[in-house]
């Protein structure tokens, strides 16, 4: 049995002062105040020293980083994560890589799910292989940019298998809505999002039916066809913003690049801060930055130069958004730690500070930097 006392608990709705923490092997079991919860005399406590104690943060989309992608070192690009508060990730997997490729670093992730060093690793995001050959990085490097048949995807779907927790699509493909089919008939709990897409509202609503409830980096790698001479047409962000069963996932660096400061803040304004989710679309991108962007430290680029995901990590996430939208600390943790685990259904085991859950924990110094990290209710 473990305490934890003088934190700043971040709770779903608030901080709760002078918390303690009662923690039994991997669970939280108790939550209270120091004079609502008796710690024994001889108990096993850590100081917090007034830290900030919020969830372990829940990362849906997330390359690789550290220089190492995902699909090639997957226990230790889990490592760099965690060391950075993240202690759930869902190694994400590109539409640049072709079938046998693919398999290969579905097997890899897979194997890493069971390794001690593999603990924060909790399934996939497929993004890919069906979106929209358009938009997004690495265009030109699109292996699945033709026909859809079940003869390409089949092994693809069935290797992920409930290890796949989002898949992300471009409704307005031809026959995209068989595939979601087959996805949903191999894992009925798996999340459809909307990525890399131009669809309109009636195109998406076709697929709602099948569990389509998030769009994958708002704002971001997405377009819209236009009406009529001068007119903007309503596209997958428009549609995210109308829809209220829809969840937004959001890019927060560190300028404002993947999402400019006042389009995050009308994300947040429509949305509320309880249908966005923090992500980082961390990458290992090698490519050169354009000039004008050359400063910019937490951005990766392809070989085209064009922006292809993120350096970030989700604890510097939460201070971008924070700075640019002005929303809280509690605020950003639901974006950053129980939205996520809510759209990917393990919302009952992690992503806020409540009995029963898993004693994943993240603390934090006042400038909210990492101080230590706990996952299944030991400090790593």
């Amino acid at each position: 049995m473990i305490y934890i006392k003088n934190a700043k608990a971040v709770l779903k709705d608030s901080i709760l002062d002078n918390a303690v923490l009662q923690i039994d092997d991997d669970r939280i079991v108790q939550v209270g105040t120091e004079d609502s919860l008796q710690i024994p005399s001889n108990a096993h406590c850590i100081d917090a020293e007034g830290a900030y104690i919020g969830p372990g943060f829940v990362d849906i989309h997330v390359h690789g980083g550290n220089g190492t992608m995902f699909f090639v070192a997957p226990e230790l690009t889990a490592k760099h994560f965690l060391a950075h508060g993240e202690t759930t990730v869902l190694p994400t997997l590109y539409y640049d890589l072709p079938k046998a490729d693919f398999l290969e670093a579905i097997d890899k992730i897979q194997a890493a799910m069971k390794s001690p060093d593999g603990e924060n690793i909790a399934g996939i995001y497929m993004e890919g292989p069906y979106m929209n050959p358009q938009y997004g990085a690495c265009a030109d490097k699109n292996c699945w940019s033709g026909t859809i048949r079940l003869d390409d995807y089949k092994e693809l779907v069935d290797r992920a298998g409930a290890d796949a927790k989002v898949w992300a699509i471009a409704p307005e493909r031809e026959g995209i809505a068989d595939f979601v089919k087959y996805v949903k008939d191999t894992n009925p709990d798996a999340t459809i999002a909307v990525g890399h897409s131009e669809a309109n509202p009636e195109q998406i609503a076709v697929l709602k039916p099948y569990g389509l409830t998030l769009q994958t980096h708002c704002m971001n790698a997405t377009g819209q066809s236009s009406e009529w001479l001068g007119t903007r047409g309503c596209g997958p962000d428009e549609a995210c913003l109308l829809d209220d069963d829809m969840y937004a996932e959001i890019i927060s660096d560190s300028m404002g690049i993947h999402i400019n400061p006042h389009l995050q803040k009308l994300i947040l304004k429509v949305k509320g801060t309880d249908k966005v989710i923090l992500i980082t679309d961390s990458f290992a991108g090698d490519g050169e930055p354009p000039e004008n962007l050359s400063h910019v430290t937490d951005l990766t680029f392809d070989s085209n130069g064009n922006l292809c995901g993120s350096r970030l990590t989700m604890d510097a996430a939460v201070r971008n958004v924070m700075k640019h939208t002005g929303c809280n600390l509690v605020q950003a943790f639901r974006m950053a730690s129980y939205n996520p685990a809510c759209v990917i259904g393990m919302d009952n085991e992690i992503g806020s500070i409540c009995p029963g859950k898993k004693a994943n924990l993240v603390f934090l110094d006042p400038d909210l930097q990492i101080k230590k990290v706990m996952l299944n209710g030991i400090v790593q």
